[in-house]
């Protein structure tokens, strides 16, 4: 044991200031739309981030009514990450009630948006290729917010890019195993276009790409004449939106019901999709085992 008798008292002073543990770290505060891009930030930022996410597991960012809070958290904040392609349509608003000076970094930046009539598809996180993208940029923001652990960031992102890489060729390979003549299926809302795109799978939505959207009857009428006509093996609930539009086509059609697809949110730790990887990874299992038989 080392012993302090006999040494002077700012020597003294200075081995003990050298033994005890250094203060934390500064952590960045940034404040995500909703669960998936809060996830993203987690998995790059690691302990070097405090992530406050405005819209929670299981919420719906389409129709989400912002708070008083939210306005306090984003003014508290160095970075804000939002989604764009026009899915946070309240954002606006209650970045002006907020007047923070937080950077903000569209997590789209440099992905094509697809298109839904006139307006951008918001869902590009659905190609796990595409939120590759989402990891790069708001990599690049943590970095620009926070120098000092770029390095921490770089690698942290570079071992998150490698695990969605996996999830790609998996995705990839799960697809190939359905027959070409059933990769066509009916869900809820218009979520699923960059899925589609990459995957190789038709999704058919009688809502919108916003579950603020209603579909009229006629629309409904056009979807169980495709469902039949097309001979569509399964249709889909989502955790987010009405169930019985879906039950409703089911029973008129004869289709099955596939079971639940995850879309617009993450769920709590006790669901099946905490995470982005496995809200992937579900809904994956969930359209193969409906259309593979």
């Amino acid at each position: 044991m080392r012993s302090w008798r006999g040494l002077p008292l700012l020597l003294v002073l200075v081995l003990w200031l050298g033994a005890a543990p250094a203060e934390a770290q500064t952590r960045v505060n940034v404040v995500a739309s909703f669960s998936i891009l809060g996830d993203f930030v987690r998995n790059i930022g690691g302990d070097r981030v405090d992530v406050t996410t405005l819209v929670g597991a299981n919420g719906d960012v389409h129709v989400y009514t912002p708070t008083p809070a939210d306005a306090r958290t984003i003014a508290a904040a160095r970075l804000l990450v939002v989604n764009g392609f026009g899915l946070e349509g309240w954002l606006p608003r209650l970045l002006q009630a907020a007047g923070g000076k937080a950077s903000i970094v569209t997590a789209t930046q440099g992905i094509a948006p697809l298109k839904a009539g006139s307006d951008a598809d918001p869902h590009a996180w659905q190609s796990v290729a595409d939120a590759e993208k989402y990891v790069a940029n708001i990599r690049d923001a943590l970095i620009a917010a926070d120098p000092a652990d770029a390095d921490v960031f770089r690698q942290n992102a570079s071992n998150y890019l490698a695990r969605l890489e996996t999830l790609d060729a998996e995705v990839r390979q799960a697809v190939g195993r359905i027959p070409q003549s059933r990769r066509k299926v009916i869900s809820t809302h218009g979520a699923f276009g960059y899925f589609a795109a990459r995957y190789g799978i038709e999704f058919i939505a009688p809502i919108g790409v916003s579950t603020e959207a209603e579909p009229s009857a006629r629309d409904v009428a056009r979807i169980i004449a495709q469902v039949r006509k097309a001979h569509i093996p399964a249709v889909f609930l989502e955790r987010i939106g009405d169930p019985r539009l879906i039950r409703r086509i089911s029973e008129e059609t004869g289709a099955k019901v596939g079971g639940t697809l995850y879309s617009d949110s993450l769920t709590d730790e006790k669901g099946d999709a905490p995470t982005y990887i496995d809200m992937v990874r579900h809904n994956i299992r969930t359209l193969t085992s409906a259309l593979a038989d």
